[in-house]
């Protein structure tokens, strides 16, 4: 079965980006469409990577949404900024569905200034152990959008 494509439109996603900050959560579907954009994004880029210099090398968030925006407050912002995230985007913290799509959003909106590596916590097992599943079902009613986080 094809993969639908998945169009981006920067003003869309500056939009989005900016709801997030606020702590407005994307809709399923928008949450849906940006996990495509990623994984298309994903799946074009090599195994390894050059990351250019500067640097700001982000691990471990695990959903703590207002550190990570203090993190972007202090290192700088996209696109005057690289990042190299090394995961562990999700679970034990209250904001793992915001941090995740946060970076993922900086990701398909700056491909070449984001370096995303998916850690463990970014898997279908330890999501349902340490909270991330749980939180996308209070957030969205289901299960999708983890399904898509964690293909």
């Amino acid at each position: 079965m094809a993969q639908p494509e998945f169009k981006r439109s920067n003003p869309d996603l500056d939009a989005q980006i900016e709801r997030l900050k606020k702590r407005e959560n994307l809709t399923e579907n928008e949450a849906l469409q940006l996990c495509g954009l990623a994984k298309q994004i994903l799946a074009e880029e090599q195994n390894m990577h050059t990351v250019a210099a500067p640097v700001t090398v982000v691990g471990d968030i695990h959903g703590q949404f207002y550190d990570l925006l203090e993190l972007f407050r202090i290192a700088g912002e996209c696109p005057h900024a690289n990042f190299l995230f090394l995961g562990d985007y999700v679970d034990r913290g209250f904001y793992s569905v915001e941090c995740a799509q946060l970076c993922i959003l900086l990701k398909v909106r700056y491909p070449s200034r984001v370096c995303l590596l998916r850690g463990n916590h970014e898997s279908r097992q330890i999501t349902q152990v340490y909270g991330f599943y749980d939180e996308c079902l209070r957030k969205y009613g289901s299960a999708a959008v983890w399904l898509m986080f964690v293909e």
